[in-house]
């Protein structure tokens, strides 16, 4: 081919190029939106942590939801409380000057953040009660700005993370807004107007994705309305084509009434989603430190909050099924991360340090789980198989039924430098020695098998 061919065969490929460039533009409808494929990031992270905080963190009782049990339901026990506590007449509003934040401190979030092993965390941007933490301009004086700590919270703890490097910055949001009146006229036509989407949540979602930049976006509070009242569809077809995250952006699955566990990027499908069998589909479980609330309590008692051994159970049950976990604690309203969820999280990282192997970057294996000499979860990467246990059999001898051998099989134990002996089983499996195990707070430890099928 002569200069003139190889000119014109490069002209054709750009050419070919920039229109696939063109033609690779997601439209605002499921189809095409469930069609782009997940960024790589969020599958091989596996672990993060959610944080709930707000103007629900200063009563600090019940749960983050405080404000409609008060004077949405009217619940007793909240009706009580505010009768009991404060004056006759004391709003909701009132409270926010309570979030003074004194001893927030976003680098030493994001020190904890990183130590806990956790590759993301999704952050309170705006709960139901509508307050904003940061200085959003369609929610004035009901923001961390105008008042409260009068500090942009978001994107000072947006800047801690980054500087980490192995911490993924993503932002909770809820769509709707209990009490706010555009919304509340909205609900009130049966959402065929559209005031609040396009004075208030379009405008503070589209601040908040060019303002901070977040990986991530876990959108809730949307079950009220359909995604079409939303405007779901077209938000998320300018986040994938065109705003500054459209390469790394991840998001879950609550953009409108009928979404969940069907549209959207990941799959949350319900709070605590707990399957039995491995999905189809990219996944993730978020639970709380706090089975009561997902807010910081008060009042919580250390009888209701999740101990080390059922955190890494959860942990590894969700990731061997092809899960991720979000893991959430909920700062006090002074800005400090209660020392028992700081106790959690440095363990879980300990941990990580040992194991994490058989967590970060791992895929489900053929076999998710199996009962040999005690219960195991697998998981794998293209080198090994991973086979953790969360009871100490208390034996030497232990058994694995599936795996099948070979004979460049090498078996270990993680954290321990030598490898353990082993023979076969009949058609499948191996049985190997397995020397004094080491003592873990979390109670679960973890056989690294290379060379099995």
């Amino acid at each position: 081919m002569g200069p003139e061919g190889v000119r014109r065969l490069l002209l054709g490929l750009c050419a070919l190029l920039c229109v696939s460039g063109r033609t690779a533009r997601y439209t605002p409808d499921w189809a095409s939106l469930d069609s782009r494929p997940l960024p790589a990031w969020y599958d091989e992270a596996k672990f993060g942590i959610f944080i709930h905080w707000g103007v629900f963190s200063v009563p600090s009782f019940g749960s983050e939801w405080f404000w409609w049990y008060w004077q949405g339901e009217k619940a007793p026990d909240y009706v009580r409380f505010m009768y009991k506590n404060y004056p006759l007449g004391f709003s909701y509003a009132e409270f926010a000057p309570g979030l003074k934040a004194e001893f927030f401190d976003a680098d030493e979030w994001a020190e904890i953040l990183e130590a806990s092993g956790a590759k993301y965390v999704a952050f309170t941007s705006k709960h139901h009660e509508g307050f904003t933490n940061w200085g959003s301009a369609t929610s004035w004086n009901w923001n961390s700005v105008d008042n409260g700590p009068h500090r942009d919270i978001v994107g000072e703890l947006a800047a801690a993370v980054r500087k980490r490097k192995s911490v993924h910055f993503g932002l909770y949001h809820s769509l709707y807004e209990w009490f706010h009146p555009l919304y509340l006229s909205d609900k009130e036509s049966n959402f065929t107007k559209q005031d609040f989407i396009h004075n208030k949540l379009m405008p503070e979602l589209y601040d908040l994705v060019t303002s901070y930049k977040p990986e991530l976006i876990w959108s809730d509070g949307d079950w009220e309305a359909p995604d079409t009242y939303w405007n779901s569809t077209e938000f998320l077809a300018w986040l994938y084509n065109d705003s500054p995250v459209k390469d790394v952006i991840v998001v879950n699955d609550r953009w409108g009434q009928g979404c969940y566990c069907k549209h959207g990027g990941y799959f949350n499908c319900a709070d605590k989603y707990t399957p039995t069998e491995l999905p189809k589909h990219k996944w993730e479980k978020c639970n709380s430190v706090d089975t009561h609330s997902w807010g910081y309590r008060r009042n919580m008692k250390l009888s209701e909050l999740m101990d080390l051994p059922t955190i890494i159970k959860d942990l590894v049950y969700t990731v061997a099924l092809g899960g991720n976990y979000l893991l959430n604690i909920g700062p006090a309203s002074d800005g400090q991360i209660p020392v028992v969820f700081q106790d959690r999280l440095m363990r879980i990282g300990d941990w990580l340090k040992v194991n994490g192997e058989a967590i970060y970057s791992t895929k489900p294996w053929r076999v998710q789980t199996e009962n040999g000499t005690v219960p195991v979860w697998y998981t794998s990467t293209s080198s090994a198989v991973y086979a953790t246990f969360l009871t100490n059999p208390k034996q030497f001898s232990f058994q694995l039924f599936v795996p099948k051998t070979s004979e460049n099989t090498v078996v270990t134990l993680l954290g321990s430098p030598d490898p353990l002996k082993w023979a076969p089983l009949h058609s499948s499996g191996l049985v190997m020695l397995l020397p004094d195990l080491p003592s873990t707070p979390a109670e679960a430890w973890v056989i690294k098998l290379e060379g099995v099928a």
